[in-house]
């Protein structure tokens, strides 16, 4: 059985797009038929750009070969052009064809994926999501209000979620660290505030940054919020700034979280090593799939860290997730996205029930992908995936950031 064929997809979610302005999916089939699916995370470049980087690691790295021989692609493409170091769009690149790799062995052995990494450790997954606006909040006004927050928490809640993540700390800017503005840490507090009020102790709060914020600015905001107690402080500064990161991991009583601007276990492991968090949040889509992504799991055990695999694009990336989560003993939870769009477009494989994902039991990743649904939805516009905005932080009217990539509008 070798890999012989590649096709890419990139469809955009419908309004209000919750998960990114679009998705890359591949799919890949064997001489011998079978077909796997993958998800390539959001890269620095445009979508069609992104299109001839997988087809090039593809040809170069892939084609021809046995999908068994992972480990073997993964050095040829971690290699590639005399580098030997991480690259953030190669290796997107190939994680999400590595992870149609998986797709198509378990497919081919007539088991899901988790069986073929070991086996099952966890028989039900704990999920948790982002706050989003419920149908009768002003899609504008949602993201600067504590209280309108603390009622998709209390929804969520009754779902039977047990964490919720939220990100009020406003811009993230292409200037690098900033430090908070007074209005943005207050508005911080008060989310929390308005959240654990809502949700008393039936949940945990994960507050969400994007690497926005200067050292000495994401202490005085982390010191800021530890009253309420949040289960993680999300990249509170840029991700390549370990040492600074393990600084503030120092002064600030909150766990702090990062990795889905990380690729490798060279990244992850140096995050490790320093000491800079105790949670990693890998991208599989991003991080170099699957099996590399194990290895992680298995050096943050080392160091007593637990795993929350990061999701901000589709269903299928949300099953590799899974799998990897139902076969290692550090995980903590799982991000999760429910939309109809994300439910249809894999079939509603697999579901999050009262809060928990339940592992799929069918070969492969478990998913059916609706290939005619992803082609119905071609993404037309000509931003990135995510994107960082020009304009700094205004401490003079005050920031309102819904994020990288802003609820379509209809």
């Amino acid at each position: 059985m070798r890999l012989s064929e590649l096709d890419i997809i990139v469809t955009a979610p419908p309004a209000p797009g919750w998960g990114g302005r679009y998705w890359i999916l591949v799919k890949v089939t064997t001489d011998t038929g079978i077909t796997g699916w993958g998800e390539c995370y959001a890269s620095s470049v445009g979508p069609e750009a992104m299109g001839h980087v997988i087809r090039d690691v593809f040809d170069r790295h892939m084609a021809g070969e046995s999908p068994e021989n992972i480990e073997l692609m993964f050095r040829r493409a971690y290699s590639s052009g005399f580098t030997q170091r991480p690259d953030l769009t190669v290796m997107g690149a190939f994680a999400g064809l590595e992870i149609a790799c998986w797709d198509i062995l378990g497919k081919a052995r007539e088991r899901p994926v988790w069986a073929l990494l070991g086996g099952q450790m966890n028989d039900r997954i704990r999920a948790y999501t982002y706050l989003y606006p419920l149908p009768q909040h002003d899609m504008t006004a949602f993201w600067t209000s504590p209280e309108m927050a603390g009622e998709p928490a209390a929804d969520c809640i009754a779902r039977g979620y047990t964490a919720v993540k939220f990100d009020p700390a406003g811009p993230y800017t292409m200037r690098g660290g900033h430090m908070p503005g007074m209005r943005d840490i207050s508005m911080s507090v008060a989310f929390c505030k308005a959240i654990r009020e809502a949700v008393g102790d039936r949940a945990d709060l994960l507050f969400g940054t994007h690497g926005q914020f200067t050292t000495a600015g994401a202490i005085r905001l982390g010191q800021a919020l530890e009253p309420y107690s949040p289960l993680w402080f999300e990249e509170p500064i840029p991700p390549d700034a370990v040492g600074e990161m393990a600084k503030v991991a120092r002064a600030v009583r909150i766990p702090v979280a990062t990795g889905e601007r990380l690729t490798t276990k060279v990244e992850f492991a140096e995050v490790l090593r320093q000491g800079a968090a105790e949670i990693l949040q890998p991208a599989l889509g991003r991080a170099g799939g699957i099996w590399e992504m194990k290895k992680v799991a298995a050096i943050a055990e080392v160091h007593n860290a637990q795993m929350a695999p990061h999701l901000y694009a589709g269903p299928v990336e949300w099953a590799a997730n899974v799998h990897l989560a139902a076969s290692i003993p550090n995980i903590l939870m799982c991000e999760t996205i429910e939309t109809p769009f994300h439910d249809a477009l894999i079939k509603g494989g697999i579901q999050v029930e009262d809060g928990f994902i339940t592992p799929p039991e069918a070969p492969g990743l478990g998913i059916e992908v609706d290939e005619d649904l992803a082609r119905a939805h071609p993404y037309t516009g000509d931003g990135l995936h995510l994107q960082m905005q020009d304009d700094p932080c205004d401490y003079a009217n005050g920031n309102a950031f819904e994020g990288g990539a802003p609820s379509i509008k209809t």
